[in-house]
């Protein structure tokens, strides 16, 4: 079988488009989407990530902000601002951008995030609805993974689907994606990681 390159490039702006037309039939009902980012410190892949999704939303006509807090942040500093944004009736998403400085507990700040808002579906109750089948929020990485494997022409239905890596960002959730009994995935798939043996 040849390897083919697909183009995330142009898939993304297909999405994009389809998430403009979406966000102006919002606007005409007078819905203007709210997503608030929050960022701890200047580590520069979180900088550029951040970035980007701030050009994203703008270009699709949803409302951000980004909120950063120094480096030097402490939990008793991060955990308000998290409950701040939860109560804020004009934020629809809230996104923590991971890593966190290693002084914070990642998971007590994902968890204290509305489920309801949890754009990454870090939330148990938003991991725990994805792996029933019934997702709310799916954590992005491998989300994109199955719309580009579906866009492209490439149905993961009946195909053996190996995942390299086990991380709860995106081994795992594709893992449970890939697995559901739907016309999006009905994969069979096996989890190599760390622990495999003789891989090669």
């Amino acid at each position: 079988m040849t390897a083919k390159i697909i183009s995330g490039n142009e898939i993304a702006k297909e999405i994009r488009a389809e998430l403009k037309e979406r966000a102006a039939r919002l606007k005409e009902r007078g819905v203007t989407p709210g997503l608030v980012m929050i960022r701890v410190g200047e580590d520069p892949a979180s900088v550029s990530y951040v970035s980007g999704k701030e050009k994203a939303a703008e270009e699709i006509g949803v409302w951000s902000q980004t909120i950063v807090l120094p480096e030097s942040a402490s939990e008793e500093e991060l955990l308000p601002k998290v409950e701040e944004m939860n109560k804020a009736e004009h934020v629809d998403g809230i996104l923590v951008q991971l890593p966190l400085p290693k002084h914070i507990n990642a998971a007590k700040v994902l968890n204290l995030i509305d489920p309801a808002k949890d754009v990454d579906g870090f939330h148990p109750v938003n991991v725990g609805k994805m792996l029933i089948g019934d997702p709310y929020f799916m954590p992005c990485t491998p989300h994109g993974a199955v719309e580009l494997m579906i866009r492209s022409g490439n149905s993961p239905e009946g195909k053996h689907v190996v995942i390299c890596g086990r991380s709860n960002i995106v081994g795992k959730p594709l893992m449970a994606m890939l697995v559901q009994k739907n016309k999006r995935a009905n994969a069979t798939v096996t989890v190599v990681h760390t622990g495999t043996k003789n891989m090669a």
